[in-house]
């Protein structure tokens, strides 16, 4: 009777394991036949307005659940915004508040083109304008800051959906969206002749890790070049895929990370726009032993004023 339950018990593990997994591997089919379809809207977009278009899209995929929610399927809003001052078509849908009046639009182009009039006729995100279209980051904050949304996890949310889908290669004026994620983009071949580099940039250490800041218009191959080594090592250490962006003060690790922080770090209180990735770099420590020093599993997204532990 005892290998019967343990059999059992088992077999229901399985299931249940298969079950999470066909989820999972749903979410992200869905989340990336989104990006497949609304990428190339998101960067024209970004050409008439100035908004990154990473920013677009993580908020079109984090406010309409991929496309999933009532108010997109029923009105083509993509990215919840309620009435205000529109004259145009409404729905009314539960939010903070029951039946609360959400603009409606007759095609999913008009709410991304709403979106970015929204954005770009109030002075209250001005400021936003003025960052580098590349500064992700720094939109992702500032929509927070500015009251985009009252989710103390707004930025962070992103920012997250921004890394995890790379969504960044699409900010770049020459970024190629049909690039495969996780893959080098070096140009370098093996039989070039060796080439005399020259270091510009002073190597520091921290946490017993060697390390550069990045500068302006930095790429991970330029400082594998200045610094001998093979790109790819490089990004292993900093754990980035494929193309990610580098903006001026960046840590750059030249070796691997440790599995927790040096004394007197024991721990971290979470602000507004950071990830697991940047706060694993502040600290010099692997993301995986960040996520398992505070039992969280890959899909948490830290909260601003949640207290991280370090070691």
């Amino acid at each position: 009777m005892r290998l019967i339950c343990k059999t059992f018990s088992l077999i229901l593990m399985m299931v249940i394991t298969d079950c999470l997994y066909a989820e999972s591997q749903k979410a992200l089919s869905t989340y990336q036949k989104y990006i497949n379809t609304y990428s190339d809207l998101a960067v024209k977009k970004q050409k008439e307005f100035g908004i990154p278009a990473s920013i677009t899209l993580a908020q079109g995929l984090l406010e309409s659940g991929a496309g999933q929610s009532m108010l997109a399927k029923n009105a083509n809003n993509h990215f919840g915004i309620k009435c205000h001052d529109w004259k145009g078509a409404t729905i009314y849908h539960d939010d903070d508040r029951k039946k609360e009046c959400f603009r409606k639009y007759a095609h999913a182009e008009e709410s991304y083109n709403d979106h970015s009039r929204f954005l770009k006729d109030r002075s209250r995100y001005s400021e936003l304008f003025k960052l580098n279209i590349k500064d992700y980051k720094g939109w992702a904050k500032g929509l927070q800051k500015c009251g985009y949304a009252t989710d103390k996890a707004y930025a962070n949310k992103l920012i997250k959906i921004i890394e995890d889908y790379e969504l960044y290669r699409f900010d770049s004026n020459t970024s190629n969206k049909k690039t495969p994620a996780n893959k080098s983009t070096s140009t370098s071949k093996k039989n070039e002749p060796a080439k005399t580099v020259i270091i510009t940039r002073p190597i520091q250490k921290m946490y017993g890790i060697l390390y550069v800041y990045a500068e302006d218009n930095d790429t991970f191959d330029k400082i594998a070049a200045e610094t001998n080594m093979e790109v790819g090592n490089l990004k292993s250490f900093n754990e980035v895929p494929g193309d990610f962006p580098l903006q001026r003060g960046d840590i750059v690790y030249l070796n691997k990370k440790k599995k927790k922080a040096d004394r007197p770090y024991y721990d971290h209180v979470v602000k507004i726009g950071e990830s697991m990735h940047s706060i694993s770099q502040e600290y010099g420590i692997q993301i995986k032993s960040l996520y398992k020093l505070n039992k969280k599993k890959e899909n948490y997204i830290p909260v601003e004023g949640d207290v991280l532990k370090l070691r």
